[in-house]
């Protein structure tokens, strides 16, 4: 036994009470008494509210409250949600238009929420909806990444956000002025919708003074500090609370317009608000992924050595900045620009637009996803135009091993890293890739390889909190400061807490999702979960075993430094007293020692890990009608130390599927009104289960240094990688055919019309 854990794949433990309906989400738990919440969502996505009627829904059967912004900004709360943002290339701050929790004197995109209704059943509230009249001058619509439009914010008169940059530009224009080869490629990161199985919903109860906020989300701390800020509370007057969350990826951490105005309806009326989301409302409301577009380009001697890469994107912010919007692709693409490969001289460039759309934020990898696409989709163009083996391109321009640690050209650390092993693996395990390519010709099917290496940084709060409770009967509570969207934490974190005291995991539970039982807590996103809470549980471990050891040394009749743990027993030379961890909080609980029963530990870790590996996909394309569909896939991925290798794959194929769905056929659809025409899952294509192949994972582990566990991130690695390695496999299929530029999504009519034309009509 070790500070890893047994590292073996066992079952999800929580698996039993989802399978079974056991699971309790925010729907599952409506308390009795509660009143339930609908909003009047904004049926044109520009324009300057004129008439805002609220008085037939007020009088309308079974509501008890209807509040639009004047009612909201009436209570004293602070409206406006808070939005990250950058500064310029010149210096200057980003634009930073006020977001109101609901529409102030205008909307700026289809479903902004412009009222809340609250009523005695769902349906009274849904029926009160649609009492409600508005009438708008309409504006036009801006839809486009381009400066100029109709004006969305007078902060940007341009509807330009940002001009945000990093890196040397005039250093990188002399490297593409001495190069002896230089390519380039325009990529486009098409608009996905996140669409978790269980959509948002929350409720609120305000009692004796305390507001106890419940909601579907991925993480309680961060919520309870935004209540106290924008409703003007104490903290300590803030309970919030997460049950089972069906599906978040980054979606579901931020605070939305919809809890705020929740509290305050439960605050006004003394009863507890309920409020659910359907599918199309959360389709609308709901913030999207990626949508943007890049011009790459890359410089190489004559050896090709990169010696210079630059990329110039322009994003789609949405109507308004959300929580992360500008951070995403600035600061966080940045983090892995130039992925595995050894290069210094680098520049980027990123330009953010607001156009009449629901808002763009965090999407299962929020901004390496985006990065590593751009740079393997240029990676393999290189190698088209240079006339070189994609495989070896990669081999000859990757960091090696001696060179770690590895400062990058935008600021990060690597801290270890063995790229050409993790390859070499990968290579072994998809040969035979020519006799298939003719065995599908002889069809009338054109197969294309593409491959994707990947690097990824873990980010989220550095810091974690954990809790061990030794019960009275024998069982152990562990509290953890993260929040399961659906990953299997009670499995690994009960599997690796089991292995290191010795306790059976069947008689250990994972409490989770409550600010009122830690003092703080990071929860999930960016990875960060098992490296951050096994660390945060190792080192709670350890202040419960000091804690221990002198009291046992009392009892065992020997010198404090005499006594061990041995991951199952405590030990000492010279005494026959060999109690379990549990045998020993029987004695201090005799004794009174009740002390000894709860142990906390808080922890930062200094750095990130970084998660990589090679991504392997073959298509298939049907030369007649376009379909495509992806017939392998390979996976080789180096996550340093896993608890679990079994999660840690079902988070490769959960990732990678959802890496599939946006390469092959998802892809957010406006018409030139700005109306949302994929609203529902009849529109909106994800991937069916027939359409993802099996995945072959292997893990070839190169243990991280930055923490003690030597682990490194999991949760978002499948979909970082599979973008690219969909993309590059369409267009290897598709080279030999004429086709030169091929974007996702590559529907059957997208792929056909290539194939019959060498392009495709704009959407």
């Amino acid at each position: 036994m070790d500070k890893f854990g047994k590292s073996q794949p066992v079952k999800r433990i929580e698996d039993q009470r989802f399978l079974t309906g056991q699971g309790q989400y925010i729907d599952d738990d409506v308390p009795g008494d509660a009143l339930f919440a609908a909003f009047f969502r904004s049926p044109v996505a520009h324009g300057k509210i004129t008439t805002l009627d609220l008085e037939d829904a007020r009088e309308a059967d079974g509501v008890r409250l209807v509040m639009a912004f004047g009612d909201l900004s009436a209570t004293g709360i602070d409206t406006v949600l808070n939005a990250t943002t950058v500064t310029n290339r010149d210096g200057s701050k980003a634009a930073a238009p006020d977001r109101h929790m609901l529409a102030l004197d205008r909307v700026r995109f289809v479903g902004e929420p412009v009222a809340i209704v609250i009523a005695e059943t769902q349906a009274q509230a849904r029926d009160a909806v649609e009492l409600i009249w508005m009438e708008t001058d309409d504006l036009p619509a801006k839809l486009d990444l381009d400066a100029g439009g109709e004006t969305l914010h007078e902060e940007a008169p341009d509807n330009r956000a940002f001009d945000w940059g990093m890196g040397d530009e005039a250093t990188t224009e002399a490297a593409f002025q001495d190069a002896v080869h230089t390519v380039e490629l325009n990529v486009a990161d098409n608009r996905a919708i996140i669409a978790s199985i269980e959509p948002r919903g929350c409720q609120a109860r305000w009692s004796d003074g305390r507001l106890h906020f419940a909601y579907s989300g991925q993480g309680v701390w961060a919520m309870r500090g935004q209540f106290a800020q924008k409703l003007k509370l104490a903290p300590e007057t803030i309970r919030v609370t997460t049950p089972d969350v069906g599906g978040g990826f980054g979606m579901k951490v931020m605070p939305y317009p919809e809890y705020f105005c929740v509290a305050v309806a439960a605050m006004k009326l003394g009863q507890p608000v309920h409020w659910m989301s359907d599918r199309s409302e959360a389709m609308l409301s709901d913030h999207h992924g990626r949508d943007l577009t890049s011009f790459a380009e890359m410089a190489f001697d004559a050896d090709h050595r990169i010696t210079a890469y630059r990329v110039h994107s322009k994003v789609n912010l949405g109507a308004y900045n959300s929580h992360f919007g500008q951070a995403i692709q600035t600061d966080l693409f940045s983090k892995v620009l130039m992925g595995a490969y050894d290069v210094q001289t680098t520049y980027l460039r990123v330009e953010g637009f607001y156009t009449n759309t629901t808002q763009v934020d965090a999407y299962r990898g929020a901004g390496r996803p985006e990065a590593i696409y751009v740079l393997e989709r240029i990676m393999d163009r290189a190698a088209r135009e240079l006339d070189v083996d994609p495989w070896e391109l990669r081999r000859k321009n990757f960091i090696q091993p001696e060179a770690f640690p590895y400062k990058t050209a935008t600021g990060e650390t690597y801290d270890v890293g063995e790229f050409d092993m993790v390859l070499t693996r990968a290579g072994e395990q998809v040969r035979g890739f020519a006799d298939r390519k003719a065995a599908d010709a002889k069809r009338g099917l054109i197969r294309g390889q593409g491959l994707c290496y990947y690097i990824e940084s873990i980010l989220g709060d550095p810091s974690e909190n954990a809790k061990i409770e030794l019960c009275e009967d024998g069982t152990v509570n562990l509290y953890v400061g993260t929040q399961s969207n659906g990953q299997g934490h009670e499995t690994a974190y009960t599997q690796f807490l089991s292995g290191q005291i010795g306790v059976p995991m069947d008689q250990i539970t994972v409490i989770q999702g409550d600010s009122d039982q830690l003092p703080s807590g990071g929860g999930t996103g960016g990875s960060r979960s098992v490296t951050l809470q096994g660390t945060a549980t190792l080192a709670t471990i350890d202040v419960m075993i000091a804690a221990f050891t002198p009291y046992l040394a009392g009892k065992m009749g020997v010198e404090e430094a005499d006594v061990s743990f041995d991951h199952e027993t405590f030990r000492a030379p010279g005494s026959n007293l060999t109690p379990t961890l549990i045998e020993a909080a029987e004695m201090a609980r005799a004794d009174g020692r009740t002390d000894l029963l709860q142990h906390e530990a808080h922890i930062t870790l200094e750095a990130r890990s970084f998660p990589n590996g090679a991504h392997v996909a073959e298509i298939v394309i049907d030369s007649y009608t376009g379909e495509t569909w992806v017939d392998r896939y390979t996976v080789v991925d180096d996550f340093g130390n896993l608890i679990n290798p079994m999660l840690a794959e079902g988070q490769v194929h959960g990732g990678v599927a959802q890496g599939i769905g946006q390469a092959l056929s998802e892809h957010v659809v406006h018409d030139a009104q700005g109306q949302l025409l994929t609203a529902s899952l009849m529109d909106y294509a994800l991937p069916r289960a027939v359409e993802i192949p099996m995945i072959k994972f292997t893990s070839a582990p190169v243990p991280s240094t930055t923490n003690p566990l030597g682990m490194k991130g999991c949760g978002e690695a499948g979909t970082v990688g599979a973008l690219a390695a969909v993309a590059n496999a369409v267009q290897d299929a598709l080279w030999d055919h004429g086709v030169r530029q091929a974007d996702m999504p590559f529907t059957p009519h997208r792929v056909w019309e290539l194939l019959t034309h060498g392009s495709v009509a704009a959407d």
